[in-house]
């Protein structure tokens, strides 16, 4: 009898800490926020781009379809990353940054861009509202690597802010 006990006792000790564990360590899902943001530091140099709606009958780069806002996407669109608030992607043919806002919170959707050869950073801010792409075309050492940083950005006080994402590098020519 006493050696059930003992037993019972392990199993309800194993399973409260098991319980706790995932209460205190579940991480927040890239779609939700994680309930406040944090500032983000960005560097001196940073060209800030406000990106443009893309033209009517562009298909969406990620989703596929016609966007429904003359010219047809070609190639795909590479580094998809994606936050709360915010998805980002990179299309080769064009040097094409796409900057999607996805919550109407106030905020809009940021994606920094990096390369592997020192060209300083450039950001693609979407403040089109939410449920929009915007775009912006840059022009990329065709032998270089870009890398996307997504986050968030406020237009009121010109910072940036967490929840942030990072893709990997991705060839400009987008040839892996």
């Amino acid at each position: 009898m006493r050696e059930n006990w003992h037993v019972k006792v392990s199993v309800l000790a194993g399973a409260s800490a098991l319980a706790l564990s995932v209460v205190v360590s579940t991480p927040a899902w890239a779609d939700e926020s994680s309930g406040g943001f944090e500032e983000v530091q960005m560097p001196g140099d940073v060209e800030i781009i406000e990106g443009v709606a893309p033209a009517p009958g562009t298909v969406d780069p990620l989703l596929g379809g016609t966007y429904k806002a003359a010219a047809v996407v070609s190639g795909a669109c590479l580094g998809a990353t994606s936050i709360y608030g915010a998805k980002g992607c990179y299309q080769p043919r064009g040097d094409v940054v796409w900057s999607r806002d996805t919550e109407k919170d106030g905020m809009s959707a940021a994606v920094g861009i990096y390369t592997d050869y020192g060209r300083p950073a450039a950001v693609c801010i979407n403040t089109l509202g939410a449920d929009t792409w915007a775009t912006c075309n840059k022009d990329y050492r065709e032998s270089g690597k870009v890398r996307l940083r997504i986050l968030r950005y406020n237009g009121d006080n010109g910072k940036f802010y967490q929840p942030e994402s990072w893709s990997g590098w991705i060839p400009v020519d987008g040839q892996y």
